[in-house]
């Protein structure tokens, strides 16, 4: 078996910025959580080199809503080697944020072997080891949303509070990058909610869809 059950997990917070990377100068957040985003919550909580995660599904719990605001964001990026000294002040600049507010999510996803899986490792491990890690709240790091000021609260989902009864199509929404190219491409597919349920495309479905000659065809 190279893959796992599928695990719910439910994923809140106060703030939450998926940034859609049409927008140059003002951060603005797509509408629900990214599955690039959801995969990071997960990492938080398990990573491992011989397993990865596969998000099934977003089901969004909590009505879409929005808040502005401002904040300071240096401008350049860290080099791979820093430069000594660095200057935030001299190289701060103020850009505008859309953010989305209290929401709360349900990630459906499970974990499938990757190529780098030893001879002792099996889904039947990770599977016991993310459930006893969920259920403690034990992560690597602190999970966030989109920015890692943006702290997530993650936990088992209990199957209270149903998805939100909204459909619409989402647009073009990023999905994940491609690391077989160099340099990795950004890969994207047609989002829509459908009664508050985001389904993600599998890996193929996506690389066909982004495949240049696929389109022409």
């Amino acid at each position: 078996m190279r893959r796992s059950r599928t695990f719910r997990v439910q994923v809140s917070g106060p703030l939450a910025v998926f940034t859609r990377p049409e927008m140059k100068v003002e951060r603005v957040s797509y509408e629900v959580l990214t599955p690039s985003a959801a995969r990071g919550v997960l990492e938080a909580i398990l990573w491992r080199p011989a397993v990865r995660w596969v998000v099934e599904e977003i089901a969004v719990l909590r009505e879409i809503r929005w808040t502005s605001f401002r904040r300071n964001e240096v401008s350049s990026r860290m080099p791979s080697r820093p430069r000594l000294p660095y200057f935030a002040d001299d190289d701060r600049t103020q850009r505008n944020t859309v953010a989305l507010r209290d929401v709360a999510y349900v990630v459906s996803a499970h974990l499938s072997l990757t190529g780098r899986a030893g001879a002792g490792d099996n889904v039947a491990k990770f599977e016991e080891m993310f459930a006893r890690r969920l259920s403690r709240g034990q992560t690597f790091h602190q999970p966030y949303l989109g920015c890692r000021e943006m702290a997530a609260d993650v936990g088992p989902a209990t199957g209270g509070r149903p998805p939100i009864r909204l459909s619409k199509p989402l647009g073009l929404v990023f999905w994940d990058f491609d690391y077989r190219s160099r340099p990795p491409r950004p890969l994207f597919f047609e989002a829509a909610l459908d009664r508050g349920v985001l389904r993600v495309p599998s890996e193929d479905e996506v690389r066909r869809a982004n495949d240049p000659v696929e389109a022409r065809s």
